[in-house]
């Protein structure tokens, strides 16, 4: 095709715009079919950026010098498993005989409770119950107050702290501190508000920041809750970078204490960061696996729409071609305009698709499955391919328009 000047170029722009409006229902269809695919597109890279954020969440939150031991084996969940199989002997084992090891902190919560301050309520709260210096074992800064110390513990006083959410919702932005909430009618004397952390985990799209953090002694015995067994415990270690080793040694402890035989399901789950990593990488894959396949259909769809309605308008417009022919126009101004007619309305299609992919991305975030947020590489990725699009299944019907001879067209078009 010969070089066109720019006079040229914005002519058949300028025409192909026109015929662009002029053709409503075919711009419809063809708008709406690219739309789909640069929706499920757009998907696709904030599904992926809200993955790694999560990732990146987790490893803050979990620590890369921590190991989380649960009781039970939720990898395999047998039914009839016990669960309550962690012990205080088994915290003080591992705190005195396992190498490496500087902090053990035992693990207890009720869940769905309600917390009051004065006339207002939240509900489904998670109560979780700590030993001394829960903010920096669990690497959550206070953003005031204080943290719970040995004896706080020790006396089982009613005391407590409140992430950011709760606090949030019971004091606005006035402080807690050293206020009187009501857990289950139970005063809390509040000591301490957490940072806010942005996280949802803990199981059932619960969010981190909607808890209270009181001393395990007073969870057990204000609830009435079993004291000769935890339901977990958390483990750091002083060489974050033997982390895999610290998690064997941990496990063959355990199971030597639990008194397994060899071959025997471990009656305990030992979770790692890298573990945690291993698991959302999996989730990532799969998701763009998927969501890959159903872009790829969609585009395609939207492509072949777009190639089929273009075939037809070359045998319609064929007068109109031939005339411009015979006046002059050269082929490659003829199959110009029709590129710029596809990429006119993919353009529109990817500009649709990124905010229809970016809508059903705030239903995710609103359903808490995925924390979706609008990117720019996603914006330029959109609009990248909606333009491959247009020039891949453009293509044919523009050589076809060019190709045609003037006379044949004005012939075929009267």
């Amino acid at each position: 095709m010969n070089r066109l000047p720019g006079r040229v170029l914005a002519r058949a722009l300028s025409m192909a715009l026109s015929a662009v409006l002029a053709s409503k229902l075919r711009s419809v269809f063809v708008i709406l079919a690219v739309a789909l695919g640069i929706a499920a597109l757009t998907l696709i890279v904030t599904a992926v950026d809200g993955a790694n954020r999560m990732a990146y969440q987790i490893v803050d939150m979990f620590g890369p010098d921590a190991a989380l031991v649960f009781g039970g084996n939720i990898k395999k969940r047998a039914v009839g498993q016990r669960s309550q199989t962690l012990t205080p002997e088994d915290a003080r084992r591992i705190r005195d005989s396992l190498p490496g090891v500087y902090v053990v902190t035992p693990m207890r919560a009720k869940f769905d409770v309600t917390v009051r301050f004065e006339g207002r309520t939240a509900a489904g709260i998670v109560v979780v119950g700590a030993t001394e210096n829960y903010a920096s074992t669990w690497n959550w800064p206070l953003s005031e107050g204080r943290d719970i110390t040995a004896a706080d513990v020790a006396e089982a006083d009613k005391v407590c702290l409140l992430a950011d959410k709760i606090t949030r919702t019971l004091f606005g932005e006035a402080s807690p501190l050293g206020r009187t909430v009501y857990v289950n009618n139970l005063p809390l004397t509040v000591i301490g508000r957490l940072a806010y952390r942005g996280f949802t985990g803990g199981g059932g799209g619960r969010e981190v920041d909607d808890r209270v953090v009181l001393p395990i002694t007073t969870l057990t015995s204000r609830f009435n809750m079993d004291r000769n067994h935890f339901a977990g415990l958390r483990v750091k270690f002083r060489e974050s970078e033997l982390m895999a080793e610290h998690g064997e040694n941990l496990r063959a402890l355990l199971r030597e204490m639990h008194g397994l035989a060899p071959g025997a399901d471990d009656d305990f789950t030992v979770l790692t960061a890298d573990e945690v990593l291993s698991f959302l990488s999996m989730l990532k894959g799969g998701l763009m696996v998927f969501l890959g396949v159903t872009a790829l259909a969609a585009l395609s769809v939207g492509g072949f729409v777009l190639a089929n309605l273009f075939s037809l308008s070359v045998s319609e417009r064929a007068a109109e071609i031939g005339l411009k022919r015979a006046l002059g126009a050269r082929a490659s101004a003829v199959m110009a305009q029709f590129l710029f007619e596809a990429a006119l309305l993919t353009l529109a299609g990817g500009i649709l698709g990124l905010f229809l992919g970016l809508s059903l991305g705030q239903l995710l975030t609103r359903l808490e499955i995925l924390t979706i947020q609008f990117s720019w590489k996603a914006f330029f990725l959109a609009l990248a391919g909606s333009q491959v699009v247009g020039l891949i299944f453009g293509l044919k019907p523009a050589r076809q328009a060019a190709s045609l001879d003037p006379v044949e067209a004005l012939r075929a078009g009267g």
